[in-house]
């Protein structure tokens, strides 16, 4: 029995997805830069993908690009706005994804842009009052990169909010929304951002394909030369077959996101029920019954002779997880987020991240697993 509780790192491909990726790669042999007939028809399969995801977002169609993923996506938004939109600061939080961080590194150390982390509190929550106390403070060109929800903790950023900040201070403002895309509802004609970025396979699309939604107002250049695809936006070949899976996907994950939601949020609040009672000292990281992400739960359990090993021992009785973000080549070098958030040291840390796939009878499963694992909770003497 293999039970998956990785979804926030992937997703498995829905069967439909699947179909639709097949019949395009059987039926659509053209370049979709070509002008004959199967390059044109290649190139309408793209638009009509391109057309699902905009009227999703309440965008253009205009403003969405296609490109390799998530990190791709947030590299274009965030280099791009230094080199093209005269950005000179950038204001984001210590619990970014990587593909955020090391690209504010690489920013500060070649280009010298000022980088400035904003205080969050044992939650992940940021403070609100010292990004606008940042903004008033200075004239700098500056953009505000913040994600909607944490990949790790699940604690979820209140975009209308920051974008409100940013709007009324004249910042630009990007955000990584690959962890909520197709589980909440994003309209970005009423949540004003700059950019926003998005990946398939965490939304049960394949993997390889993302977007960037780029806001009509910023004008950039490309991040990726050497052809004139996607509006002269990214050189390169369009994937059509990734782009088609990922409109397919999304389009069913909004048709069902109800009651895919509700489903995550009972499974979730059993799955916490079951640890609380089964467990001595057990913790739940993030904002995890406030304003979170049901598709993840972060859970601290104490210092034991086994912790090192929980993650491993899951794993050989069938149950896949992780210790936090799976960007890391299967290294651990710990989480830069539970850092940031004063997670106690020497516990064993684990993220169980959920979709409408799983079942309480997994849960029941992992419990029973967990038990040879970590100390458990001894019956109150009668």
């Amino acid at each position: 029995m293999r039970v998956f509780l990785d979804n926030a790192a992937t997703t498995p491909l829905d069967p439909e997805v699947i179909a639709a990726m097949t019949d395009a790669m059987q039926n659509l042999p053209g370049n979709p830069s070509s002008i004959h007939k199967e390059g044109r028809t290649a190139r309408t399969a793209i638009e009509e993908a391109r057309k699902t995801i905009a009227n999703i977002l309440n965008v253009s169609i205009g403003e969405i690009f296609f490109t390799s993923g998530g990190t791709e996506s947030n590299n274009t938004a965030l280099k791009c706005a230094v080199r093209d939109l005269g950005v000179e600061r950038i204001i984001s939080v210590k619990t970014e994804h990587h593909a955020v961080l090391h690209t504010l590194d690489c920013l500060k150390k070649h280009n010298g842009t000022e980088v400035v982390y904003l205080n969050i509190d044992n939650r992940g929550k940021v403070d609100l009052e010292h990004l606008e106390n940042l903004l008033q403070d200075s004239e700098t060109k500056t953009l505000v990169s913040i994600m909607h929800s944490n990949n790790e903790i699940g604690t979820l950023n209140d975009l209308a909010r920051i974008s409100e900040i940013c709007e009324e201070n004249n910042a630009y403002f990007h955000t990584d929304t690959v962890q909520t895309v197709g589980y909440f509802p994003l309209d970005f004609d009423k949540i004003k951002v700059s950019f926003a970025t998005g990946s398939a396979h965490k939304f049960y699309g394949p993997k390889g394909i993302g977007f960037l939604y780029i806001n009509n107002d910023n004008l950039i250049k490309p991040f990726i030369d050497g052809g004139a695809q996607e509006r002269n936006m990214r050189g390169g070949t369009e994937n059509i077959y990734g782009i088609i899976g990922m409109g397919k996907a999304l389009q069913k994950a909004v048709d069902n996101m109800e009651v895919r939601m509700a489903y995550l949020h009972d499974l979730r609040t059993y799955l916490m029920q079951k640890l609380t009672e089964n467990f001595e000292d057990v913790r739940f990281n993030g904002d995890y019954d406030g304003n979170f992400h049901p598709k993840v739960l972060s859970v601290s359990f104490p210092p034991s002779a086994k912790a090192e090993m929980m993650l491993f021992n899951l794993d050989i009785s069938g149950i896949s997880a992780s210790g936090g973000s799976a960007c890391s080549s299967g290294i651990d070098v710990g989480s830069h987020v539970l850092a940031a958030v004063g997670e106690g040291a020497g516990r064993a840390t684990i993220r169980f991240s959920f979709s409408h796939h799983n079942t309480k009878e997994e849960m029941d499963y992992l419990t029973e697993k967990l038990r040879k694992c970590t100390p458990v909770k001894v019956a109150a003497a009668v």
